[in-house]
């Protein structure tokens, strides 16, 4: 796919979407592509390509390609959320089959992985991947996926995707990378020496708040890979082609998205950790951030998430987030508008988020009213003690 692809800088290539347009009506806009059955040949082929919806759509191919190509990737397969996509990777496995796994992660993901995985014949161990001595030990010959997330959901930590990847290949294992929230514009694990990388797409690469997606793109066409085509079609993951085209129109605006949203959870996360009802900062962007060095070499930018732990514990952290008037108290990341939400009491007692920790998602809103709309909602908590 990528011998393909014109030879256009990221930006450019998801603008255009690879300079696609529709072949019919020379538009500008790709069309949708609804029809979930095709017309044989005469000769009862099909060498159009196309069979049937479930295991294929023409929109959804489109959006593919672009993600294929801003990652770098032979493929991309697009899934019917990020949990299809991530839990795929783990069904495609032969059993029994051993998986490290990141301690920090997506909450919902490591608790299926811990809760779910085993009834398909999977043992996973989960681990500190910040931590490389620890990573050595946990990988073995029976390892047969490790599967990192950085920066890692909610504290934002960085894990060494280079060595981490050394570690795997040494014991034969495959490296999947869940890199939604570095997107492709600060990213790119395949070259660095990932396997498999895995997009939540319902954030970044839509961000609009309105679609549910999941992207995996591969380093290679190989016999996994097809066995991951194999695992959508059985279990009936495809994503919708309107979906999808929603997905294209997010992806057409990426770049210039998530540069600006980057931008304004750089300024917050500065003038934040010099606030008094603030006791901690989490962003890979400030220099006092542990995985800062790291993220200064293999990131191209630190990204529009931020967490801040509020001084007066989880009743203040709760109390704050009652107080915000422009920013949202929603679920989920990414979008263009700015979220905030009280992740403890999402995740349940099995988080390993401390319990006075607001997670934020930088929107597209000016920064100066986002950081007045917090700093009157952290204020109105009490000064602290």
């Amino acid at each position: 796919m990528t011998d393909r692809v014109p030879k256009w800088k990221p930006r450019t290539l998801a603008a255009q979407m690879l300079g696609m347009e529709d072949p019919t009506t020379r538009g500008v806009v790709p069309p949708v592509h609804v029809a979930t059955t095709f017309i044989r040949d005469p000769d009862n082929q099909y060498r159009t390509g196309f069979v049937y919806g479930r295991p294929d759509n023409a929109t959804v191919r489109q959006a593919e390609a672009t993600i294929a190509a801003l990652e770098g990737a032979e493929e991309a397969l697009l899934f019917a959320s990020g949990m299809a996509a991530a839990t795929a990777v783990v069904l495609a496995l032969d059993a029994p089959a051993y998986v490290v796994a990141a301690q920090e992660m997506y909450w919902a993901l490591r608790d299926w992985l811990v809760r779910e995985a085993p009834r398909h014949g999977s043992r996973v161990e989960l681990v500190d991947m910040t931590d490389l001595a620890a990573v050595r030990r946990a990988v073995t010959p029976e390892t047969k996926l490790v599967w990192i997330e950085t920066p890692s959901n909610p504290l934002w930590s960085v894990t060494d995707i280079a060595a981490v990847a050394d570690i795997a290949h040494a014991a034969g294992a495959r490296l999947a990378i869940d890199s939604t929230v570095a997107t492709p514009v600060f990213t790119r694990p395949l070259g660095l020496g990932a396997d498999l990388v895995m997009h939540s797409a319902t954030k970044y690469l839509n961000g609009h708040s309105d679609v549910v997606a999941g992207a995996l793109a591969t380093a290679r066409r190989d016999e996994f890979w097809s066995r991951l085509h194999a695992v959508r079609t059985r279990y009936g993951a495809i994503l919708g082609p309107f979906e999808a085209w929603l997905l294209m129109r997010g992806l057409r605006t990426l770049d210039v998205r998530v540069r600006a949203q980057s931008a304004t959870a750089a300024e917050l996360a500065h003038r934040l950790s010099r606030h008094e009802r603030v006791a901690q900062v989490l962003y890979p962007g400030l220099p006092e951030h542990l995985g800062h060095a790291l993220a200064a070499r293999q990131m191209a930018g630190f990204g529009a998430m931020l967490s801040i732990r509020v001084a007066g514990g989880e009743a203040a952290a709760i109390a704050a987030a009652a107080q915000v008037r422009l920013w949202k108290r929603a679920t989920s990341l990414g979008s263009v508008e700015s979220l905030i939400e009280h992740r403890a009491s999402v995740e349940g007692p099995d988080s390993v988020c401390p319990p006075d920790l607001l997670r934020l998602s930088a929107g597209l809103e000016d920064a100066d009213d986002l950081y007045a709309d917090l700093d009157q909602a952290l204020r109105a908590t009490g000064r602290r003690a």
